[in-house]
């Protein structure tokens, strides 16, 4: 009895090893953050109960991305496909603008970095793996039939061989160098239709000073700062709401008038899709201190933020990225500290 604990001890610890980078790929394959994890824990859950079938014929890890595949295909077998607000919609202009949401499976869905990328020695590497996990990549994936989807991730991303990609799918390298093809050519379309963030791996020095600079104004609420950050072509979402604004002007007008409420609030720094993000905490009237209100993924380019990305589900969003539900504010702390 005491072997057989050791043995189910080793094989948890063995199998919980690929967590990070099976969430990697079922979060790339579904687009969604906690149906990835979900993925995960069945994928290990199925591993355990099977593992005595399993005849060692391909590696322990080909075998749980096997696993993880057929998985993620059966939760996309209804078709589903998640999105940004700018693929389902035109950008309506401020004076236009309402607040119209859309249910949580719509939506292409933010993730920590820490939750999706694991740690790599080759720097190379560790830039392809955050550059997949972008959202413009990301929503570029979603356009994908399920299994050409599968052969871009498994080929592109994660290096692995036409013919390791056949043996998992159970087809052949022709059939995959033929999707893989196809998956192309869809993904080359979409970075015509725009250029995607252009971030630094680490941020460069100019980059760690534009965030700066957008603490500052946004913290502060100040516009005209603000507007000197952002690309003349800047494009604001806000999903659950499918509204999306472009130009600096109407984002900043946005920000003045609906969004009047969010002056004077916080920003805490997090790691989100490769990007840089922050959790966004406005002023709470009733509590004193700060609430939760969203987490931002910022994309830069050319020296301008051109993406600001507010994801607004708060209850799902901040315990996923590991935030506080209330920051107290600088009288609080003051007092709590005297």
């Amino acid at each position: 009895m005491g072997d057989g604990t050791a043995t189910a001890t080793d094989l948890g610890m063995e199998l919980e090893k690929y967590r990070v980078e099976l969430t990697g790929y079922c979060y790339r394959m579904l687009g969604s953050s906690f149906e990835a994890e979900d993925a995960v824990q069945d994928t290990l859950v199925r591993a355990w109960r099977s593992h005595a079938t399993f005849e060692g014929r391909s590696s322990l890890r080909s075998w749980l991305y096997r696993i993880a595949t057929n998985v993620c295909l059966d939760l996309l077998s209804a078709g589903n496909k998640r999105a940004r607000p700018m693929d389902l919609t035109e950008s309506t202009p401020l004076a236009q603008a309402a607040l119209a949401p859309r249910p949580d499976s719509t939506w292409l869905e933010p993730m920590p970095d820490g939750r999706v990328l694991p740690s790599v020695e080759d720097p190379a590497q560790a830039a392809l793996a955050k550059e997949s996990v972008r959202l413009a990549f990301m929503a570029a994936l979603q356009r994908l039939p399920a299994k050409q989807r599968a052969v871009l991730i498994l080929r592109e991303v994660l290096a692995w061989k036409a013919s390791e990609v056949a043996e998992l799918l159970g087809t052949t390298v022709a059939s995959v160098n033929s999707a893989l093809q196809r998956a192309r050519a869809t993904l080359a379309e979409r970075a015509e239709q725009g250029a995607g963030a252009q971030v630094s791996d680490p941020l460069d020095e100019a980059q760690q000073r534009l965030l700066e600079r957008y603490v500052r104004a946004f913290e502060g609420y100040d516009m005209t700062a603000l507007t000197a950050l952002l690309h003349e072509d800047a494009v604001m979402t806000m999903p659950p709401f499918d509204l999306w604004l472009t130009g600096s002007a109407d984002i900043t007008g946005f920000m003045s008038t609906m969004g009047a409420s969010c002056a004077n609030s916080r920003l805490l720094p997090v790691r989100a899709n490769g990007l840089p993000g922050f959790a966004h905490y406005k002023p709470d009237p009733e509590r004193g201190g700060f609430t939760p209100w969203a987490v931002q993924v910022l994309e830069i380019s050319r020296g301008r933020i051109t993406g600001f990305h507010c994801f607004l589900d708060t209850a799902r969003w901040f315990p996923l990225f590991g935030l506080p539900l209330h920051l107290e504010g600088e009288a609080d702390q003051v007092e709590q500290g005297q």
